[in-house]
Formats: C-alpha cells, structure tokens, sequence
C-alpha cells in the first residue's frame, strides 16, 4: 500500500484495489485448505503455504523498481494470498489438535497471541531494516529501504515454512491410541 501512496503516487483506494489479489486470495483458499486438512496433515498445508509466501515475497523484492509495473505484483500477489490461505486455515486445527480437549481454550488463547505478538515484531524489525537502509525522500530511497526488508521477511517465512514440514504428524491410528491412554494418565496424575 506505502509503496504504491508513496512511490507510485496512487490514492489509498487505488492503491487498496491493487492488493485485491493478495488480500482476496484467502477468501477462495481457506475452505479449501480447511477441507484438505482432513485428508492431507496440517502441518504439510501449512509448509506448502508459508512456502508459496517466501516465494511471492523474494519474487517481490527481486522486482521491486520505482517504475515496477502494476502487471509485474499480480502473480506474487496472488502466490502469496493464496499461501496465506494454505497457512491460516489450518494453523487453528493444528494447534487444538495437540492438546487435551480440556486445554483447548488455553491453546486457541496463546495461538491467538503469539500470532498477535508475531505481527507487532514483525512490523518493528522490517520497519527497523526498512528505514536503516531508505526512507521516504523519494521512490528510489523507498525501495531501497523495501528490498531489504522484503528479504527478510522472505527469509523469516521460508524458515517458518522449514519449521512447519519438521512438525511430527500423528496418523488417525496414533491419535486414537492416545485418546485411548489419556483417561488413565489423567487418573494416575
């Protein structure tokens, strides 16, 4: 959005039409992935989502030009809407799948803040590598601040991506089995 106010010289509803393809792209993709989540595990649809997001990030920072053409954002746009939806749809079933029934509220609770608290130092470290390396005095200073900020990023959800594949999945057959242990470890404890 800043670099299409700031740079390209679009009005805030211009420049919000011009995300459409990112921001609308989970709308189509979440109930997908959430019913793929019940026949591929979570954790692989979450890599493959954090995975597609790295690739539209590091494309983005590959292009980005003062003058970049709007035709030029619409694939890693919509690559990264798309690997949003991948993420998020299944991140919730994940996280409650891996705890007690009894826990579930503790869980959704720190899921929601860590995902809160992962936003706000996001923001302050891209921004930090954002304005050590550019600013705001011109579009190619504002690039030059993005680029490496966009790198970052890529890196951070690559490696997020990396995390999500290294995620141990249980098979039903595992799941029903210590469903079945719970009770007595419940009552031995």
């Amino acid at each position: 959005m800043q670099f299409f106010q700031t740079v390209q010289g679009y009005s805030p509803l211009q420049s919000g039409l011009r995300i459409l393809p990112w921001t609308a792209m989970p709308i189509f993709v979440a109930p997908i992935a959430g019913a793929l989540s019940d026949r591929i595990p979570g954790p692989r649809i979450m890599g493959v989502g954090l995975a597609l997001q790295a690739i539209a990030l590091g494309w983005i920072a590959a292009v980005s030009t003062p003058t970049l053409p709007y035709a030029d954002l619409v694939a890693p746009f919509a690559l990264s809407g798309i690997g949003m939806g991948l993420f998020f749809a299944p991140v919730a079933n994940v996280v409650l799948g891996s705890v007690r029934p009894h826990e579930e509220g503790q869980a959704s609770g720190a899921n929601n803040a860590i995902r809160e608290l992962g936003g706000v130092f996001g923001v302050a470290v891209l921004a930090s590598i954002f304005a050590t390396y550019g600013g705001y005095s011109s579009g190619t200073s504002f690039v030059n601040g993005l680029t490496p900020a966009v790198w970052v990023g890529a890196a951070l959800v690559g490696t997020a991506a990396l995390i999500a594949f290294a995620i141990p999945v249980r098979g039903r057959r595992q799941q029903a089995e210590v469903a079945e242990l719970e009770p007595a470890f419940e009552q031995a404890a």
